[in-house]
């Protein structure tokens, strides 16, 4: 197994955590900004899919801006990354993200871990987490094997931004996000028993999704 570029797995560690402490931050600012949760589910979208916006544009050049174990695995099933990224990112994804929930609770004045108990139970919620990540999965293969990569960032943040709203669960679709919002018990968080449902769903629909887009895309000139 090759090594691993270092400003790779930095790139995905840091985006990652920008990510979710946009996620989170955003998410406790809506609470304590405004009693409607229908005020506090647009805000948190708004500034979820403008975070993951212009973090995507950032580090899109250094590691392709996956920011999600679920993205990678795609990326390696279509020969882009190697085995040893794969693994690489992951960690860096995972770790990213628990530190990005930290610097969120902390900049909140709130526990740097502080376990969620926010119920997110149930079928539907699960069978919505399904539907979300094969969802950002075909936007995904179907902006890069168009050949237009360069609208990946402005196209994943949309669908998220939409997604948060269409979807019971309000769009996780990402195992390393996932995990980090169980350390805050806030408008974003998640009940750990609850997430291991979820991630379970998420990687679920990877192992449906990815092969059913591979073979939808195909015929693509561009498809790699």
């Amino acid at each position: 197994m090759s090594a691993v570029d270092p400003r790779k797995l930095v790139a995905e560690f840091l985006g990652t955590g920008l990510l979710v402490a946009g996620v989170v931050g955003s998410g406790i600012m809506a609470e304590r900004l405004s009693d409607d949760v229908a005020v506090q589910l647009l805000a948190n979208a708004f500034a979820t899919a403008g975070v993951l916006l212009a973090l995507i544009l950032a580090m899109q050049p250094v590691s392709g801006a996956h920011f999600n174990p679920v993205v990678t695995m795609a990326e390696r099933v279509r020969g882009t990354v190697t085995t040893g990224e794969l693994v690489g990112y992951t960690i860096a994804q995972i770790t990213g993200g628990i530190a990005g929930v930290m610097a969120a609770n902390v900049m909140f004045d709130l526990a740097a871990i502080n376990i969620s108990d926010k119920d997110r139970s149930g079928f539907n919620l699960m069978f919505s987490e399904g539907i979300a990540t094969i969802g950002l999965l075909l936007v995904i293969y179907g902006v890069v094997t168009a050949g237009r990569p360069s609208l990946a960032a402005a196209t994943v943040a949309g669908y998220i931004g939409g997604a948060y709203f269409f979807t019971s669960s309000t769009s996780f679709a990402n195992p390393a996000v996932t995990i980090a919002r169980t350390m805050s018990d806030s408008f974003a968080g998640i009940d750990p028993g609850n997430a291991v449902g979820f991630v379970a769903s998420q990687l679920v629909a990877a192992a449906i999704g990815i092969p059913l887009l591979r073979w939808l895309f195909a015929n693509n000139p561009d498809h790699a």
